[in-house]
């Protein structure tokens, strides 16, 4: 769903966002209004949403944290003013304490805004207009300062995703590589086959050797998973063709979320950061994988290695192996 507009008004004290999408303005509104639905997209990359109550009627509550890929959480809540079937809701928007399991209490620290949700039907299908209303100029300082405007342009992209199936949304369009911005890389492949599958290949070390291998002509002789791991390849009996991979897991959400460190064996300099979460529906599984890089020079010389073929040639493997096993 692609953002048109964001506009932050420093004298009326407002930052308003415009978004477009090809959808009935039913179902985006079922988008927003369904928390199943409203958590696959409300977080930008990397943050996906958990909301743990969802009152969305006047008086109501809606609670919510983001967890990041350290497993740090953001919290956050709503307390309903007003909803327009179909048409519009407003909410009071506040920062919470997300620390412990249980529904967090508001951050006065932190400031509060009041956010009118309206959607419309247009020629080409529907739109959203979020406009948020700020107590003084330096509360809206602030949230921009945190990154309102480039965190919400990224959580809009994922919309189309919700909006669509998935097989409509994906299938046979291969691997996807979106440069996100300077350090994120987010790679999409439609895996035909349930999510569980998908995860197990992905932790497995019988099925990682038969899918993970790149280009033909290439074996997995180690494999090694766990807190820790270890994959090293090789070319046929070229032992001189050897590389691999090592690191470790940093936050893991069995089975549908896990973040690792990657650094090439022998090699000097940081790592990288793998954030994998998978989605299933209908029996297809969106599989996404959020980069991290450590600057934009490393982005774009791994990415000119033709790593997306690459990993095209191994989720096609991949997804034989779920097929054969489902």
């Amino acid at each position: 769903m692609p953002v048109t507009d964001i506009t932050t008004d420093v004298e009326n004290l407002t930052m308003t966002v415009v978004a477009d999408a090809s959808a009935s303005v039913d179902r985006l509104w079922k988008a927003f209004t369904d928390p199943a639905q409203l958590s696959r997209f409300w977080g930008p990359p990397g943050w996906p949403a958990t909301f743990t109550s969802f009152d969305l009627r006047p008086g109501g509550r809606v609670d919510y944290h983001m967890t990041g890929p350290h497993g740090e959480r953001a919290g956050g809540m709503w307390e309903v003013l007003n909803v327009d079937d179909g048409r519009s809701f407003e909410v009071l928007d506040s920062f919470a304490d997300a620390d412990a399991d249980a529904d967090g209490d508001k951050i006065d620290s932190l400031p509060t805004t009041r956010m009118v949700f309206t959607f419309e039907t247009t020629d080409a299908g529907s739109r959203l207009t979020t406009t948020s209303y700020f107590a003084s100029a330096e509360a809206l300082e602030q949230v921009v300062a945190m990154g309102a405007v480039e965190g919400t342009r990224m959580a809009m992209d994922q919309l189309d995703a919700v909006l669509m199936s998935l097989r409509e949304y994906a299938q046979g369009t291969g691997t996807r590589t979106e440069i996100l911005d300077d350090q994120h890389v987010r790679i999409t492949r439609l895996i035909e086959g349930p999510h569980d599958l998908v995860w197990r290949a992905h932790h497995e070390p019988e099925l990682l050797k038969t899918w993970l291998l790149g280009p033909d002509g290439w074996q997995m002789i180690e494999c090694e998973v766990g807190d820790t791991y270890r994959y090293v390849w090789q070319q046929g009996d070229d032992e001189a063709s050897r590389f691999g991979f090592e690191g470790e897991t940093v936050l893991s959400e069995p089975t549908w979320r896990a973040v690792t460190t990657e650094k090439m064996i022998g090699m000097p300099g940081p790592s990288t950061l793998n954030d994998l979460q998978l989605y299933e529906e209908d029996g297809a599984t969106l599989l996404t994988l959020v980069i991290e890089y450590p600057d934009a020079e490393t982005r774009d010389m791994i990415l000119a290695t033709g790593m997306t073929e690459g990993m095209e040639a191994s989720y096609a493997r991949l997804e034989e192996a779920v097929v054969a096993a489902s």
